[in-house]
């Protein structure tokens, strides 16, 4: 039986109900860096789970990546250099302070 992962990490891909991207997440490349959060867990040795979802509703400040357990809500996560932040605060147990979406 597999083990429950330490860490979820959940990257807004912007589809609707109807299975229509209609969110700008996508548009501002979120599912082209699922393979670059895959990679920097793996390089950190975090037990993670990367998952596309449907559009969380924060459009304005796209595109947004959520980790669990810890509930944090991160925005604009667009480009490596800020997923290395958040992955790095993960990696220790903290927050990425300066790209949380709620304080």
């Amino acid at each position: 039986m597999a083990s429950k992962p330490s860490c979820h990490i959940l990257v807004c891909a912007s589809f609707r109900v109807s299975g229509d991207p209609k969110g700008v997440c996508h548009k501002k490349g979120s599912t082209g860096l699922l393979q670059y959060i895959e990679e920097g867990l793996l390089d950190r040795g975090i037990d993670g789970l990367v998952c596309a979802t449907g559009c969380m509703k924060q459009c304005d400040d796209g595109p947004i990546m959520v980790v669990y357990p810890q509930g944090h809500w991160y925005k604009a996560v667009d480009s490596e250099g800020k997923i290395d932040e958040i992955l790095d605060a993960c990696e220790n147990g903290e927050a990425a302070e300066d790209h949380l979406l709620f304080k």
